[in-house]
């Protein structure tokens, strides 16, 4: 991934999102040992997340998705919106302040499953959020790929995962549209 990869805390979220490769199809979280495997990989076994958890779970990656399409211009669709509405409210935080008086965002005691895993994306997105890099992390365009990326163009103005890949393609399409008329 490289100089597309997210930097903490933004990571996460974008691994999250990029289970599912829209391309292939290929789905990690279609099947218990998927889920399994992205929490040992990700160091998550602490929210007890299980397979009941599964069809939320994708369908809080699909809105969250829907935002990162939405800071390229791409307007969310309703249902997103207010799933992500949904999840994202009834994520319990807590801010804690340090020795050094240094604070943290992080999820009330007691929460399990998704709601634990829900509310450590809410802390997450919120410190993004407020150090300016929330915007930043972009879905493709490109609506045979949509992977999540971060956008460190100087101006913030990527369309693209790939200017290789996707962005040669929609221009190719793009000229030939435009060729044909």
């Amino acid at each position: 991934m490289g100089d597309r990869q997210a930097p903490d805390p933004l990571l996460l979220v974008q691994e999250l999102v990029n289970t599912l490769d829209i391309e292939t199809g290929a789905d990690d979280l279609a099947r218990p040992e998927g889920l399994a495997a992205f929490v040992r990989t990700h160091r998550l076994s602490a929210f007890g997340l299980g397979a009941r958890d599964l069809p939320e779970l994708r369908e809080l990656r699909e809105a969250l998705r829907a935002a990162c399409l939405a800071h390229g211009g791409v307007p969310m669709p309703p249902g997103h919106a207010e799933a992500l509405e949904r999840r994202l409210s009834a994520a319990a935080l807590t801010l804690s302040i340090g020795t050094d008086g240094g604070t943290a965002l992080r999820p009330a005691p007691g929460l399990t499953g998704l709601a634990a895993l829900t509310a450590h994306l809410a802390a997450k997105i919120a410190t993004a959020a407020g150090d300016g890099t929330w915007q930043r992390l972009k879905a493709c365009e490109a609506r045979d790929c949509v992977w999540v990326y971060y956008d460190r163009s100087p101006a913030g103005r990527r369309r693209w995962c790939d200017m290789a890949v996707c962005g040669s393609r929609a221009k190719m399409r793009a000229y030939r549209a435009r060729r044909a008329r």
